[in-house]
């Protein structure tokens, strides 16, 4: 009976992700038109931060509040796990979508998208991410201060994004919000309540499906460390997975993929700095795999991108890389 009241919490911890997800991106795009945003910057900074709110949390309470070794080990891997899992699963889980839903939005719409400034965000992520890794194999008095410029990398990004993104985010496509489905225009405090409350449940449905998955890795006989680098990071990114595969069945590709790179810039940056200021920040070997393999991915979509080889089936392809982060850990008897 326990085995199965985690389970049916598991998948209810899913559904609920999901369905906050589906009325998250309705609101977040009602506020891109209400703060005159551009489309672009609706998904790498709206959706994006909020997004991105669970996995910070993890790693600001970890690092801050954790009094423990295994504490600040488990903020570490917190800032490492979710750039991992955005690079593999989340593009891949977009790609597949692109390839289910082909009849809809084309055979490859990716050749529509913006795909300069797509490369751009990935080149900024692996820039930094790089110095994020190189930091995790050095020691030295002042590496903790390093963590404030992590912060003003990700302040650069955000303003860049802001100030890019001269095409206004129009209403002309979009679904009246959930709040209010009979106005044309909604009211400003039903897109901010809205958008508060999906975010709440998101970020405590996110925190108790990573609780489940805890009991799930010893309940299937795998280490702690498994659960933590390839389980945990996993729950913790569904909400841009979810994201991702609503906007793509609404055909909102650009806006997929922007909410992706928005997310890894803040999982390059803002983690990473809190790591840098409370913890050692000294890396294990399996760190730095989730690290190479994080880098190899995103070089790989990267160069796709730079030759106009980017198709729905290489995109999806992404995933593998995640496959080949398991088969390392196996090698390295994790």
């Amino acid at each position: 009976m326990a085995t199965a009241g985690h389970l049916l919490l598991l998948l209810g911890c899913a559904v609920a992700i999901y369905l906050a997800c589906e009325w998250f991106v309705n609101a977040v795009e009602w506020l891109g038109i209400r703060l005159q945003l551009g489309t672009l910057a609706v998904g790498t900074v709206l959706a994006a931060i909020g997004t991105a709110l669970p996995e910070s949390v993890v790693t600001l309470v970890a690092v801050t509040l954790g009094g423990t070794e295994s504490s600040k080990q488990i903020g570490i891997g917190a800032a490492m796990g979710g750039p991992l899992v955005l690079a593999t699963i989340a593009y891949g889980v977009t790609g597949w979508m692109l390839i289910r839903h082909r009849t809809t939005v084309g055979p490859n719409p990716l050749r529509t998208i913006d795909r300069l400034r797509l490369v751009s965000d990935q080149t900024w992520f692996l820039v930094i991410f790089v110095v994020k890794v190189g930091l995790g194999l050095v020691a030295f008095a002042l590496k903790p201060w390093l963590g404030l410029l992590f912060f003003a990398a990700y302040g650069a990004y955000l303003r860049r994004e802001v100030r890019a993104d001269t095409e206004g985010h129009t209403d002309a496509d979009l679904e009246p919000l959930k709040l209010q489905p009979h106005r044309a225009a909604p009211s400003g405090w039903a897109v901010a309540v809205q958008t508060l409350a999906t975010l709440a449940v998101i970020f405590v449905a996110s925190q108790v499906f990573v609780g489940q998955l805890e009991w799930a890795g010893p309940a299937l006989g795998l280490p702690a460390a498994v659960t933590a680098l390839l389980l945990s990071p996993i729950a913790t990114e569904l909400p841009e997975v979810m994201n991702a595969v609503i906007w793509v069945r609404q055909g909102k590709t650009q806006l997929a993929l922007a909410n992706i790179s928005g997310a890894m810039m803040i999982q390059a940056t803002v983690p990473s700095g809190l790591g840098l200021l409370f913890t050692p920040w000294l890396f294990t070997a399996p760190l730095v795999l989730s690290g190479v393999v994080t880098v190899a991915a995103i070089g790989y979509l990267r160069w796709l991108g730079r030759t106009n080889r980017l198709t729905p089936g290489r995109l999806a392809f992404t995933a593998v890389f995640y496959g080949a982060f398991a088969v390392g850990l196996a090698f390295l008897g994790v």
